[in-house]
This record gives C-alpha cells, sequence and structure tokens, in this order.
C-alpha cells in the first residue's frame, strides 16, 4: 500500500537523549501518542496544573505535533497542516512540559517501569499513559499493495493522496462511514470523479436510520459523487505494471479506478500493550477499568486503543473524557469513567448530520421529513416520551435538547415538539442542563455560572468553560447568553462597534444616514475618539459605499480599506490576489469564456470555476491587476465584488429555457437580480439564488436569499447561508410577482444593512430578530413598520449610481498608482514561489 498510518518511526525532529536513563527530578507521566486524545491529556494536565508536581513526556511517532483529524479533508481546499495544530502554540513548551515527535516507543515494561524508543531513549516513568489511537482497516483482499492504493488517516495519507491524484480521473473509497464521506469528499475536492462503496445496506449505518442515510445519500448524490451500497470489494484490479485499477466485487462486477482509498473502519493500535503482557479486550483494544487504569499498576490507556466495559469507543468526545479522568486520578482525586453515549453532531460534505443515543432503538417513532430539501428529523420514545434515540439529517437544531433529554431520562408531554420546540427561545432561556457546545459538552448551566463568577466577555468565557473552542459555532450563543445573563443581573451592557465608537454598528450607521457625515475624521472628532483602528474604519467604509455615490478609493475612502478593498481583490495566501469578473446568472458568452482563457494563460493564472458559477482566477500579482481587467473589461465583463462584504453571486439553474421540468426562467430572474444588487455593500457578504422549480437545483434554500419558481410565481426564502453556523433559509412569502418579488428582497436587504451588526450575516441577524420569521413578514411583506417605500426608494438610487469601481479605477490615473508591490522599484515579487499541480500554477507552500 501507497501510505498508511506510521507503524515505523521517521526521523526525529527532537534531539535524543543517551540511551542511560535518567532520574527525574520529579514524577514522570509517559504519554505515548500525540493524537487528539493525547494532545487532550496534555492539555488537561497544564489546565488542571498537574505539570507543576509532574514532568510530562509526550512521544508521537508522526513528524508533527498533535493536528485535528476530523478535519482532513480541509487540506484539499484552503487549509494547511500548520491550520490542523492543536492546542496553543506555547503549550508543548510549557513548564513540566516535553514533546518529542518523529519517534516511536517500541518496548513498554510496566514492571520496570521503562520505555524505550526507536531512536534508543530510555524513559523511566512513575505513570504511563497509552494514546496510541487506531490504525485504518484494510480487507484482506489481494491488491492492496499496489501503487495508487491508500488509506486516509493522516497528514502523510493526505499528501500522497493529493500527489498521486494529479494524474488521476476517477477514484473510488471503500467506506460509508464519517471517514469514507471525508476521503470520498478529499477526492472530490480534487477533482475526481469519485464512487463511495458501502458494504452495508446504508450510509453511516451505526449512526443512522434508513430514512437519515437515505437523506444524507441524496445530498452527497446531489454534490456528483456515486454511491454503491451492499458492495463487497473482494480484490484490488492491477494492471500488467501491477498499477491499481479498479476494484472486484463478490458478484463478479467490477468497477474502475485510478485511485483506490480505505476507510472502511479502524482497528486499536494496540500492540504496544499486547507485548508488554496487558490484558487485552476479545475484539481488540486494551482492557481498561473505570479508572481507564490496565493491568497493569498506573498504566492507564485511553482513547481508541482503550477497552471499557467491552468497547471501543471511536469517537473523540469519549477519549477526552478518559483524558481528563486520568489526569484528575494522578492529581489525586477520586473519579471515574463509566462509559459515554456515541451522540454527535456533525457536518458532512456540507450537511448537518446528528445522532442521539440509540437511533435503532425500539419505541415510539415520531419523524419529520422534507425530501426536497434534505431534511429528516426522527425522535424515538418509549411509553413515557423518554428519548431514547434520534436521527437528523438536514437541520440539527433540536440536537441539544434532545441529548439533554436523552441524558436526563426526562419526561415529555407532546413529543412532536422536541423536534419543533414551540416556545420561542428568545423569550424563553434554556434550562440549565441543555448543551450550548457539544464538542466541550459545556451546558448553558455552566456558561450561565461562568458569568456569574465574574466572566464577563466571551473571551474570558470560553477559557473558564472551554465552550466555543472546538469547531466555534457557538460562540455566536455565547454572546447571546452573556447579554441575557448581565442584563438580568441588572448590569449595564455597553454594546460598541469599537474602543472608538460607543454605538453599536446599526445606531452608527443611522447617524451618518441622518447626518449626512462622509467623512471619518470628521465622524471620529464628532462622535468618537482617537484616529480609529482596523474594525471601524472598514465598516464606516462600507457605510459611506453604502449611502453614497463616491469610488471606495476616492480621497480619505483609500485609506479606511482592509486589504482586500484596497486593491479591489482578494488577497490570497502566497500574497498574490485572485481575479473574479462577475458573470451575472451564471451566463456567460463565448467570447467572454475565450478572453479569460487568455487571460489565464497570458498571466499564467491558476483558473478554477466556482460554486457560484464564477471562474476565478487566482495568482496575480498586484502590478498585473490593471493589465488583466484592462482586457476582461474591454470584453464586457466588470467586477465581481469577490473583495467585498457585498452580493457575491445569484446562482441560477437553467429553468424553464432548458430544463424540462422548469416552470419560470431563473436565469433571467438570476441576471435581473444580480444586477440590481450588485455593489450594495452589506455587513456581511450576500448570496443568493434561483431555482427554475421545486427540484431546486440551484439550492436556494442555503442563501441569503433564495427564490423558487411555482407554476403561480415565485417562493421567497431569507436568512440562509453556510460557514460556522449552517441555516436553512426561511419561507418568507409565496407565489409572489416579480415587482413584489423584487419590492420584498429590496425591503428585507436594506433592513439588513440598516440594522445588523459588523460582520453578521443575515441568518444570525434574523435569528435575534424578537418573533423570528413572521416579523420578517410583517416588516417586509405588510410593511407594519412603514419603511417600505423609503427602502424602495433608497435600493432605487443603489442601482442608478452603480459604477463597476474596476472600470472606473482604469479610468483614472490617480488610482491605478497604487497598484505595485514596491513603492520604490518595478522589481517583480521575488519571495513568492509556485509549483505545478494538475497543471496549475499554485503556491508552493500549498503542498509541501
Amino acid at each position: 500500500m501507497a501510505s498508511t498510518t506510521p507503524t515505523t518511526p521517521t526521523t526525529p525532529t527532537t534531539p535524543t537523549t543517551p540511551t542511560t536513563p535518567t532520574t527525574p527530578s520529579r514524577p514522570v507521566v509517559l504519554v505515548i501518542g500525540n493524537g487528539m486524545v493525547g494532545h487532550h491529556f496534555v492539555e488537561s494536565a497544564v489546565e488542571r496544573r498537574l505539570t507543576s508536581t509532574h514532568q510530562i513526556v509526550a512521544v508521537g511517532d508522526e513528524c508533527r505535533r498533535a493536528y485535528d483529524r476530523v478535519h482532513l479533508s480541509s487540506l484539499f481546499a484552503t487549509a494547511t497542516s500548520t491550520d490542523l495544530e492543536l492546542g496553543a502554540r506555547g503549550l508543548y513548551s510549557s513548564e513540566g512540559v516535553e514533546l518529542v515527535v518523529g519517534d516511536q516507543v517500541l518496548e513498554l515494561d510496566p514492571t520496570a517501569k521503562r520505555a524505550i524508543t526507536a531512536s534508543g531513549r530510555v524513559i523511566t516513568f512513575q505513570s504511563c499513559v497509552l494514546a496510541t489511537g487506531s490504525s485504518a482497516f484494510v480487507p484482506p483482499i489481494p491488491g492492496t499493495d499496489a501503487p495508487g492504493v491508500f488509506v486516509y488517516r493522516t497528514i502523510d495519507d493526505v499528501e500522497a493522496i493529493r500527489a498521486h491524484a494529479t494524474s488521476c480521473v476517477s477514484g473510488v473509497v471503500v467506506g460509508g462511514g464519517l471517514l469514507g464521506l471525508e476521503a470520498a469528499n478529499a477526492l472530490r475536492l480534487l477533482g475526481l470523479e469519485v464512487t463511495v462503496v458501502e458494504f452495508a445496506p446504508r450510509l453511516m449505518a451505526a449512526q443512522l436510520d434508513e430514512g437519515g442515510a437515505n437523506a444524507l445519500r441524496r445530498h452527497v448524490e446531489s454534490l456528483g459523487l456515486r454511491v454503491r451500497l451492499g458492495a463487497g470489494a473482494t480484490e484490488v484490479r492491477v494492471d500488467a505494471a501491477g498499477n491499481c485499477t479498479g476494484l472486484a466485487f463478490g458478484d463478479g462486477s467490477t468497477l474502475d479506478a485510478d485511485i483506490v482509498v480505505f476507510a472502511a473502519g479502524i482497528r486499536p493500535r494496540d500492540q504496544l500493550g499486547r507485548e508488554a503482557g496487558l490484558v487485552m479486550g476479545e475484539r481488540g483494544g486494551v482492557v481498561v477499568d473505570d479508572t481507564c487504569c490496565t493491568s497493569a499498576d498506573d498504566v492507564y490507556a485511553i482513547g481508541e486503543v482503550a477497552a471499557h466495559r467491552g468497547r471501543v469507543y471511536g469517537l473523540v468526545a469519549p477519549g477526552q473524557a478518559m483524558a481528563e479522568i486520568v489526569v484528575d486520578r494522578l492529581a489525586g482525586h477520586d473519579v471515574s469513567f463509566v462509559g459515554a453515549d456515541m451522540s454527535t453532531k456533525l457536518k458532512l460534505l456540507g450537511v448537518d448530520v446528528a445522532s442521539v443515543g440509540d437511533p435503532h432503538a425500539a419505541g415510539r417513532e415520531i419523524v419529520l421529513a422534507d425530501a426536497p430539501r434534505g431534511l429528516w428529523q426522527k425522535v424515538i420514545v418509549d411509553d413515557d416520551t423518554r428519548v431514547l434515540g434520534a436521527v437528523l439529517v438536514g437541520d440539527v437544531t433540536p440536537f441539544g435538547a434532545l441529548l439533554q433529554r436523552f441524558r436526563a431520562g426526562e419526561c415529555g408531554v407532546d413529543a412532536l415538539s422536541l423536534l419543533r420546540p414551540t416556545v420561542d427561545v428568545a423569550g424563553a432561556p434554556p434550562a440549565d442542563g441543555s448543551l450550548v457546545c457539544s464538542c466541550r459538552n459545556v451546558t448553558y448551566g455552566s456558561v450561565r455560572a461562568a458569568v456569574a463568577e465574574g466572566f464577563e466577555d466571551v473571551a474570558s468565557v470560553k477559557r473558564c468553560t472551554k465552550a466555543g473552542t472546538g469547531c466555534g459555532s457557538c460562540v455566536v450563543v455565547l454572546q447571546e447568553i452573556l447579554d441575557r445573563e448581565l442584563c438580568n443581573a441588572g448590569r449595564s451592557i455597553v454594546k460598541r462597534l469599537c474602543p472608538h465608537f460607543s454605538m453599536t454598528r446599526p445606531e452608527l450607521f443611522e447617524l451618518v444616514r441622518a447626518s449626512g457625515i462622509r467623512s471619518f475624521a470628521d465622524l471620529v472628532a464628532r462622535h468618537g475618539t482617537g484616529q480609529g483602528c482596523e474594525i471601524c474604519k472598514p465598516t464606516v467604509a462600507s457605510m459611506f459605499a453604502s449611502l453614497s455615490s463616491g469610488h471606495i478609493l476616492d480621497g480619505e475612502q483609500a485609506s479606511l480599506q482592509d486589504t482586500n478593498d484596497h486593491f479591489l481583490a482578494n488577497m490570497q495566501r502566497d500574497g498574490t490576489y485572485s481575479v473574479v469578473p462577475r458573470v451575472p446568472g451564471g451566463e456567460i458568452t463565448p467570447a467572454q469564456l475565450i478572453t479569460i482563457g487568455e487571460v489565464a494563460r497570458d498571466f499564467d493564472l491558476y483558473t478554477k470555476i466556482t460554486g457560484g458559477q464564477r471562474i476565478d482566477l487566482f495568482g496575480a500579482r498586484v502590478e498585473q491587476l490593471p493589465a488583466i481587467w484592462t482586457r476582461l473589461v474591454a470584453a464586457g465583463m466588470e467586477s465581481g465584488h469577490a473583495y467585498g462584504k457585498a452580493l457575491r453571486t445569484v446562482k441560477s439553474c437553467v429553468g424553464s429555457t432548458w430544463c424540462r421540468y422548469g416552470v419560470q426562467d431563473s436565469v433571467q430572474l438570476a441576471i435581473d437580480l444580480e444586477l440590481r444588487y450588485r455593489g450594495l455593500r452589506a455587513p456581511h457578504k450576500i448570496k443568493m439564488a434561483v431555482s427554475g422549480c421545486a427540484r431546486e437545483c440551484a439550492e436556494a434554500q442555503g442563501k441569503d436569499v433564495g427564490v423558487i419558481a411555482t407554476e403561480r410565481g415565485w417562493n421567497l426564502y431569507v436568512g440562509g447561508n453556510g460557514g460556522m453556523r449552517p441555516a436553512h433559509a426561511e419561507l418568507l412569502a409565496e407565489d409572489l410577482d416579480r415587482e413584489s418579488l423584487i419590492r420584498a428582497i429590496d425591503r428585507y436587504l436594506l433592513w439588513y444593512v440598516r440594522t445588523a451588526e459588523r460582520l453578521e450575516r443575515t441568518a444570525t441577524w434574523q435569528r435575534k430578530l424578537p418573533g423570528g420569521i413572521d416579523f420578517v413578514r410583517r416588516v417586509v411583506i405588510d410593511d407594519e413598520l412603514g419603511l417600505g417605500a423609503e427602502f424602495e426608494a433608497d435600493m432605487d438610487r443603489h442601482v442608478e449610481r452603480y459604477r463597476c469601481e474596476w472600470t472606473e479605477t482604469l479610468d483614472d490615473p490617480e488610482r491605478l498608482l497604487r497598484f505595485v508591490s514596491f513603492v520604490n522599484t518595478d522589481q517583480e515579487d521575488q519571495s513568492i514561489t509556485h509549483v505545478r499541480v494538475r497543471g496549475q500554477r499554485v503556491p508552493a507552500e500549498a503542498v509541501r
């Protein structure tokens, strides 16, 4: 096999000590393994001050410190291995902590309390913690050692797959569980045609029921992935040269593929414990008791290598709980690990998936399903409506409440309310036992207690409770809880944009709009303090752009812009910029396509079609931007505003023009909407979509503004987005004619622009409004506040004064003077280096 989880050490990256053991000044805790669970042990030991009395020595066999394995597929997008590193940068240089990477413990003697590494280092210890994790399972079939066959477990695996895939067209992933779907997404991001092969009759068979798995499959297949279920591979097929060519199956069928990735499960890496004479589980893993201690005194096992009460946990959360138990035991506390349920919430290929308790439990089932949206929600209850299990696909909003009920064994009166709560969350605070952070199992009660103890900002609450330190999606909720608790305590809540303005963004926007001030110097002198900062300057610049017709690079405004707006282009990781011309509705002429191709060729730019129906050109140096845009503008194209907090795209399907299912002309409407709202500056980026029928090929219900055609008009959805806290858009109005639709969008967008906080997406803004979507409907459709005509007039003025920022920049020699790498020379920036991947130029650092 081309790559596997390391079983032999790489070259050590830290100096080794003599083979003679040394006498430590304080008890040594040897941690064997520096994966996610081993790292959490070290992190917990530092936080709980175990390192003040013990010396922690962590040994990892990979040549890098601990990283987030859960998000390996992000390395195929924009992330780097450094982005995946876990913990604070100074953690392993803390007093009482030593990290050894690129070395492997080969011998463990529990009696002599001694370990020997591959480099010859002898480590004596008082306590040892096995955190060796697991390795990828590869079925015992012929051909798995052929070139082109991989597993998906480590960063080294990712790098090997990426290198091999440059010459591949198609790939197959064996395994339809969490890891397999992540691997499939990785191959998809590399541009391959991908098939997922799963032996079970459904995807994620352990976590999902049939309905949930079907909903997930629909989403997976909508991304272009093929799924083959109930298929058992019997052989990796190879050609005459021994290279992988695909798979053969037990039914006699075959599947062609240039690359095969096995992600069919894991096996505990328990060889070290086995050779040390520790008691092993029937199905592998080192047996531990409720203190996580093995059959040898002072030798513990945690995470995927540990078999507790006959069970090996394959999730990170139970392993982290074990790590904390061992830290507390070593610190002298009498605590025990009594097991953990396998409830989990995650995002797979952009779709939210969650399970609670036993998703296959026998009991009364309450199901909410919406097949076109890929939504499946099921809760299983007993006769007393105690929650036995649940499955959520597409919308996991009820996860926290369901998990709380499951763990508490509570009863409820109306089981359906578990999926669709009837109480307004904004009006009734959740119970203390409700989860706010599922990554760290932090409850509302814990956050409230932290605020009561004097932690009065989000940063300090995160340090105190660890909420928000996982995926980060709950940080917005932390702020809401913090504000509510301070308000309930009679404390004044000072909402301010930044230290220089004591107002919120909506308050400052209204002041700027009403006063007519269009100078930052004047604004800060009259209503603020100091000279401004990187927060308020771009925010005010966006307000000025929303309220006036001046170019954003004219006069004082130029100095207010952030890096992207300053050069009218998005800065990339290597210091170059991207060029994104607008393609309204995704419709582009052959002549314009040829121009884009010629520009990409002549300037050697990386070219990619985006998910928003545009073409991105990457790798342009700042001094090349005017020359590139000169040619694009001459071909009839304009700025796509990919650099600004503004409308990005209006995605569309082909609608009634070509599709036999289309009932309205979605392309024309998408073009009209994009041309109407282009250049509209807002608190955050805005994405829109128009689908020509209920089949929803443009994915309108995941956008800030989404429109879906009906036979009688258009349905309008608002407040959807992806990101760290994804949300489905909510239905605002049905069967609108074109004029009513545009009027409603005008009102909605300008209401959002005026009243949202800085960097607040429509989903978050809308969720915080009192009364939810009903209030939005009363304001936008019924004009309850009487602002409709004003909003529409403001939007008409925006449309009338719109000018392409790049077109106007090219016409002004003064504006062009800023587009240089160095102010004192025309020489190119020699620090920017690139390599060729799949025939295109990419940053060299991206493939290291």
